[in-house]
């Protein structure tokens, strides 16, 4: 899942390294599973791609929704956000003709 946020964001293994202040060959072991990060890794990087953890740990798949989408989504009723969804599948439909 790092891995996908990271390319939708944009950024190499170096590049979210540095934002995340862990080296790079530790981004690469985590995006191939060699290694598991540590709460405070994942916490990290979650503050580096601007998601969040439950996104590190593949929990949604929603790819790219920021930390304050999120956030302001969760305040929604229900209604709204059946609204939300039929409003972004309108918007699919569209790009696909």
């Amino acid at each position: 899942m790092i891995r996908e946020i990271r390319e939708s964001r944009g950024l190499n293994q170096t590049e979210l390294a540095k934002r995340a202040g862990l080296q790079p060959s530790a981004i690469g072991h985590f995006e191939t599973g060699r290694r598991k990060p540590s709460w405070d890794n994942i916490l990290k990087l979650a503050n580096a791609l601007e998601v969040s953890v439950d996104q590190i740990m593949g929990q949604t798949t929603t790819v790219g929704v920021t930390a304050s989408l999120q956030s302001v989504l969760g305040e929604l009723s229900f209604e709204d956000l059946d609204l939300i969804e039929r409003f972004a599948r309108m918007l699919l439909e569209r790009k696909a003709h």
